[in-house]
């Protein structure tokens, strides 16, 4: 099996949980840097410490925050990753960063290190959105970052938004997109919001004090994004996401082509074309295990058949390259296209159409049923 060519690290550290946030995080108000590249290096050292370096077209550090970590933490981070794993001439890597982590320090420390991509958590830009989500900045804030990157090097940098958030809120998403526009990012992801259970949101929800938008709502913020996208000349390209010409998300475009991939750090997992792993959860629990020279995985799961199916159909249809159909299912696909969910273009890929994106999940289901009877 072919080295992987990509590497997620996982940075779990929080100034404050999200009121929708269901991920591994550590929220610190003072961040253990030191310990965490310790934990961290030890991981490496045992899972890699006998192969052979090897070269990877992207290093992806996400969380919880990596730009909690400040400037000097990215930099030494990145360096015990590319002891093992060194990023070829042209590799993204991608910092995930908050808005107020963004100072000038820390942004030149980050490209004088090779980081040449950021993905920066807006999330809103109205002040009453924010503080219900229990973020820690504001629209000008974001603003600021924004400036502060672009004037440290940053080349590729992608805005985050949420939508479909309740109704009680008076939330303007169209407002909160063309002010994103207005910023002119080279990548845009938007996240309908999800309702996990042990997060404040699932509570608020569980008791009543909260009430999820429609589907309606879901729908009508999803497309009325997905037009001002488009005339502002990005490409949809993803479910979620948004691209200028050349700015895909290489490492992100691993996962949706179903690639190999190493994972490190707390939670983090990996794929070998075969099997999943993902290493202990909890920050405490990866610390110590890791710093005991122990190999900090907390599970792992080997792909079946059907697995593979069900992968290929998801993954396929999730994206704007589309899914190869057999001449045989066109009758069973020719009912979503008649309904304007999809269209078959003329090299046999079937791609969704915004409107079917929103019912991915029910056509991916149906369609590898389909397939694995």
């Amino acid at each position: 099996m072919l080295p992987p060519r990509h590497v997620y690290l996982h940075v779990p550290f929080c100034a404050r949980r999200c009121s929708y946030c269901d991920f591994s995080i550590a929220v610190r108000r003072n961040v253990p840097v030191d310990e965490y590249l310790r934990a961290l290096e030890a991981e490496i050292r045992t899972r890699f410490g006998a192969r052979q370096p090897s070269e990877v077209d992207t290093i992806y550090l996400g969380g919880g925050t990596p730009s909690r970590l400040g400037g000097e933490g990215v930099v030494r981070a990145l360096e015990l990753v590319q002891r093992q794993f060194r990023p070829t001439a042209g590799a993204e890597i991608t910092i995930e960063a908050n808005p107020d982590d963004v100072t000038p320090a820390a942004a030149r420390a980050w490209t004088a290190s090779g980081v040449n991509r950021v993905s920066l958590g807006s999330q809103s830009f109205q002040k009453n959105v924010l503080e219900w989500m229990h973020r820690t900045h504001d629209g000008a804030t974001t603003a600021r970052a924004v400036g502060t990157l672009r004037d440290a090097g940053i080349t590729n940098l992608s805005l985050d938004l949420i939508f479909a958030l309740p109704e009680s809120l008076s939330h303007n998403f169209q407002s909160d997109v063309e002010r994103l526009l207005a910023m002119e990012p080279d990548h845009v992801s938007l996240y309908g919001l999800t309702v996990e259970a042990n997060t404040p949101l699932g509570r608020w929800v569980a008791r009543g004090v909260t009430v999820e938008q429609p589907e309606e709502g879901y729908e009508r913020d999803f497309l009325d994004a997905h037009r001002l996208l488009a005339d502002a000349g990005f490409e949809h390209y993803e479910v979620s996401n948004y691209a200028r010409q050349g700015c895909r998300a290489r490492h992100n475009s691993a996962y949706w082509a179903n690639v190999s991939y190493v994972g490190v750090g707390p939670a983090a997992h990996g794929f070998d074309g075969d099997e999943r792993r993902w290493n202990a959860r909890h920050y405490a629990d990866w610390v110590a295990r890791a710093s005991a020279g122990e190999d900090p995985v907390e599970g792992s799961e080997r792909l079946t058949a059907e697995n593979h199916v069900a992968e290929a159909v998801y993954l396929g249809l999730r994206t704007s390259d589309g899914l190869a159909i057999h001449p045989a299912e066109l009758p069973f696909v020719q009912s979503w296209i008649d309904a304007g969910w999809a269209e078959l273009g003329a090299d046999g890929q079937l791609r969704c159409t915004p409107t079917g994106w929103l019912r991915l999940d029910a056509l991916a289901v149906a369609l590898t049923h389909h397939r694995s009877r």
